[in-house]
């Protein structure tokens, strides 16, 4: 007799990702705080116990729904041997890549509000991503200005924070206005203007 061990992990892995992508979707309309696992169970299919076979804590639902995020972002970075001008690309592309995910820029915008306060679950987890984000744009903005394509009065370090600010502040607008603020031609034309190179 032949047992398909795989296909009862695949069903498991399965409701685990039902589970987040539900979670994803409530945390975003009424925030961590709001939600409770019960709804979370219930927009499943599943009992209250059920999804705490998944995930024991609201904690570490919460968790796994910030380390999904961050998968779907993917890994963004410059290569050594990248043109120039290809990290600043990237950023434009992530603004355009937000576009068709309201739920994901929603659940972020909402989140990263709320974590502002010290005893929040997810407080260290948002001070650590700022941290990297506006650490990657600077390296990006670095690369930019070693290769001859950033202008000279331009400082890196400051261009990496107002621009993660312009592009946090735009969400927030876009969700707003139900799509009306142009998020992408917002972030393309300043970093356009930063370089002496087209975009």
């Amino acid at each position: 007799m032949v047992v398909d061990v795989g296909r009862g992990y695949a069903k498991g892995r399965a409701k685990r990702r039902e589970i987040i992508d539900r979670a994803m979707t409530l945390f975003g309309e009424v925030g961590y705080r709001g939600a409770s696992l019960r709804e979370i169970a219930a927009r499943c299919g599943i009992s209250h116990p059920g999804l705490l076979h998944h995930f024991p804590t609201k904690e570490s639902l919460l968790l796994a729904v910030l380390e999904h995020r961050d998968e779907v972002d993917g890994v963004w970075g410059v290569a050594e041997d990248d043109d120039p001008v290809d990290g600043m690309r990237r950023l434009v592309e992530v603004v355009e890549r937000n576009v068709g995910r309201r739920p994901i820029v929603e659940l972020y915008a909402v989140l990263s509000a709320e974590a502002t306060s010290a005893d929040h679950p997810a407080h260290d987890y948002f001070q650590d991503r700022y941290r990297r984000t506006l650490a990657a744009v600077q390296v990006a903005y670095e690369r930019a200005r070693e290769g001859g394509a950033l202008r000279a009065d331009v400082d890196p370090a400051t261009a990496a924070r107002q621009l993660v600010a312009l592009m946090d502040g735009l969400q927030v607008q876009w969700l707003l206005d139900d799509g009306a603020t142009d998020m992408v031609g917002a972030v393309r034309d300043l970093v356009g203007s930063q370089l002496v190179r087209p975009l």
